[in-house]
């Protein structure tokens, strides 16, 4: 094998769609305005004490230009047209154009914890109440997890390595990971990467609450009222997750790339870091969580004393959050409370396999910007009074350095730096 070509690389655009708008911009400001995008869920009947969910508002696939009535029958994974389309948007935001030069050498990651699940729930309808020939062919297409990015490729015309990293709830900074490694090496100069989950079907929400992982929302919660409250990372009352669908694409450029075409530069992957539990299927091992952190500090070649901000993992999960602030505790010890720490579930719930690409898109944006991101729906636990959580508003900053954390079931890890530019 060629040497690698140890180039740096940056993100140069990014794309999403989330529970507080349909496309990067309008999830940008609602965020910024403190905003929740919470609510009761439309799109099918669940339990009601599981009921709030982050829904993408305003999505409608069958008003895309590209999709016919034929493609909007057949494609019935809802993952499909949704990474299509923030690819789409990505690469409009990046300024980077597909061509004869560009497409052979564009890449296309796209991660996604539960995949087709929604296309496979329509087919055993089908087969249990009309019968096994009434199962769609395209079911098995609809379920592949590199499937959402060979449509987008064939929609925007890139010919590079797809593939879907398979992560959990660590799917995109996994995908961020592989390809900006990917583009440091030579394998490709540009790399669409991120992730993607429709996961709003009833047997995942209450699977989800059965497990004890996501809210319920009684009478006498906040969220009862206002579901908008639900999702309250490190508050003292915090009772689990907020299930939401959603979508996050950055577009990944080598930097002599950049430079020759044009492109800005909005963040360096700087340092990446990821480790294995061997623990448990769902409980984190802060053993293992502390190594990462302290790999993607190693490898980005800066201290700890250099980190300005921290995009946590912030599920709300009682012993999530805790031991997140445990390892972050260890690794940064008692200079953690100079560091502002967001956390975006606050505001767009846990999209499983897309949070860490939505989240990377909005901490780098909050870094350009000279802002830090609030967590919002906060009432102080003391048990965490020694942290800086950005409580319930933005507020200028500058820093040059952001840590994205991002932990998912079975015990992945992946946590990235991105510098700012």
């Amino acid at each position: 094998m060629k040497a690698p070509l140890n180039r740096k690389v940056f993100v140069v655009g990014y794309g999403a769609a989330t529970a507080l708008g349909n496309t990067f911009s309008k999830t940008w400001q609602a965020a910024v305005s403190g905003q929740a995008g919470f609510r009761r869920i439309s799109k099918c009947e669940t339990s009601s004490r599981c009921n709030v969910v982050g829904e993408i508002p305003d999505w409608d696939p069958t008003q895309l230009s590209y999709v016919s009535r034929k493609e909007a029958a057949v494609w019935d994974a809802g993952y499909m047209f949704m990474t299509m389309e923030v690819c789409r948007e990505a690469l409009a935001h990046a300024g980077l154009e597909i061509d004869s030069q560009t497409g052979p050498r564009t890449a296309c990651l796209i991660g996604s914890a539960l995949n087709g699940t929604d296309s496979f729930r329509i087919a055993m309808d089908n087969y249990v109440n009309r019968g096994p020939f009434k199962v769609s062919p395209y079911l098995l297409p609809n379920v592949c997890a590199n499937l959402p990015a060979g449509k987008a490729g064939m929609l925007l015309g890139f010919t590079g390595p797809i593939f879907s990293p398979q992560a959990a709830c660590a799917s995109a900074n996994y995908a961020i990971a592989l390809g900006a490694k990917m583009i440091r090496d030579g394998d490709c100069d540009f790399a669409l990467v991120g992730g993607v989950e429709t996961c709003l079907v009833p047997e995942i929400i209450q699977g989800f609450s059965n497990m004890l992982a996501t809210i319920k929302v009684g009478p006498k919660d906040r969220a009862y009222n206002d579901p908008s409250q639900a999702s309250r990372p490190f508050s003292l009352d915090r009772k689990g997750f907020v299930l939401s669908e959603g979508a996050g694409v950055l577009v990944l450029a080598a930097e002599d790339k950049v430079k020759s075409l044009g492109l800005q530069a909005k963040a360096e992957i700087a340092g990446i870091g990821w480790t294995s539990d061997a623990h448990h299927f769902t409980r984190p091992n802060a053993t293992t969580i502390i190594r990462a952190i302290q790999a993607a500090i190693d490898d980005a070649e800066v201290s700890p004393e250099d980190i300005g901000s921290i995009n946590a993992h912030g599920t709300s999960t009682p012993t999530g959050d805790a031991t997140e602030v445990e390892c972050l505790r260890e690794v940064f010890g008692k200079g953690i409370g100079r560091i502002p720490i967001t956390a975006n579930k606050s505001q767009v719930g846990h999209s499983l396999g897309a949070s860490a690409a939505i989240e990377a898109a909005l901490s780098i944006e909050a870094m350009s910007q000279g802002l830090l991101l609030p967590t919002v729906n906060h009432i102080p636990d003391p048990a965490f009074d020694d942290l800086d959580l950005v409580p319930n508003q933005a507020r200028k900053a500058s820093y040059e350095h952001v840590l994205s954390n991002s932990f998912g079931f079975g015990g992945t890890n992946c946590c990235i730096i991105f510098k700012g530019r």
